[in-house]
């Protein structure tokens, strides 16, 4: 019988005042798992992160230069599928979190309850030492996450995860920059079950977030991504709003323009808002038709993720 193993993967980023002692502080056991393996991947750190790691104990994989934990993390699921691992928990290598919490972010998915984990540290309301503008921003995208996945989504943000073997296979990330946003909207989209899960975080006084460092680059950046995934998700929806909205612009002035020419028999001096009013409506009908194509291109783009879902599994599966 296969061993069953977990794996714990922090993002590190000149990390090296607390990544040793997050590292040691991992339980080393957990039910129902033969192995657990502690992951670093030092994206482009220039300070002594990845000896303390190694020194911890962890295996380290390092980036030659800092690329997002965007990036990071699919560099810790391709390892977690080379390596065999049933489950991959993600988790801060800064102390914010409280990895003794793992064994509950795991036990949905060991239970067969849920595919896929993720942390909720709103649960009593703003964290002590948390920007108000982080907070507020922080809820504005776990909104938008849910408008967009048709699902309740608490805190879409949170770094502090776990994902089942079958997840991995199926995740095809696009972002860099993060990857909170776009994991929950792909998994979701590909029906698998999510368990949310109220976690312990500690903000520390004048810590400056890795991510979230500048809230309007934070926001652009996270707002792009979820902007992406609606596209690439909801592709008819996204280009029908658009189509309808210019529509709508171009029924109120054409409108303006035939209530004038009905009173006074002329278009003058409204001619150019009537041309307008012509265009828009031919962009309309012209984003109508983008509607459709882009439909029939994620129906192609959704069976292609299949067929790669399935080869993944092969190949992973016949390198053992």
């Amino acid at each position: 019988m296969a061993l069953k193993k977990i794996i714990i993967y922090m993002p590190a980023f000149n990390e090296q005042d607390t990544i040793y002692k997050v590292l040691k502080s991992v339980p080393k056991m957990y039910d129902g798992f033969d192995e657990v393996e502690l992951l670093v991947v030092n994206d482009g750190s220039i300070d002594k992160t990845e000896e303390e790691a190694i020194n911890a104990g962890a295996k380290v994989i390092s980036h030659n230069h800092n690329q997002g934990v965007g990036k990071a993390f699919q560099t810790a699921v391709n390892y977690a599928l080379t390596h065999h691992a049933q489950v991959l928990v993600s988790i801060d290598a800064d102390g914010q979190f409280d990895v003794n919490q793992i064994i509950e972010m795991i036990t949905p998915i060991t239970e067969k309850l849920a595919d896929f984990c993720t942390g909720i540290r709103f649960q009593q309301g703003k964290p002590e030492n948390m920007p108000k503008v982080k907070y507020w921003g922080n809820n504005l995208v776990s909104h938008i996450v849910s408008f967009v996945s048709k699902t309740k989504i608490q805190d879409a943000s949170c770094g502090f995860r776990a994902y089942n073997r079958d997840c991995l296979y199926n995740l095809n990330l696009q972002g860099d920059f993060t990857y909170t946003h776009e994991t929950i909207l792909d998994l979701l989209h590909k029906n698998y079950k999510i368990s949310q899960i109220p976690v312990i975080v500690s903000y520390f006084d004048g810590r400056i977030s890795r991510v979230a460092n500048n809230i309007l680059k934070y926001g652009f950046k996270t707002s792009t991504i979820i902007f992406k995934c609606l596209k690439d998700y909801k592709p008819l929806q996204f280009f029908l709003y658009i189509a309808l909205f210019i529509f709508g612009l171009a029924i109120f002035s054409g409108g303006f323009v035939l209530l004038h020419w009905i009173n006074n028999n002329s278009i003058t001096p409204y001619k150019s808002i009537g041309i307008i009013s012509l265009a828009l409506t031919g962009m309309s009908l012209l984003l109508t038709v983008y509607a459709l194509m882009a439909d029939m291109l994620g129906r192609i783009r959704d069976n292609q993720e299949k067929i790669l879902y399935f080869q993944k599994k092969t190949y992973f599966e016949n390198n053992k």
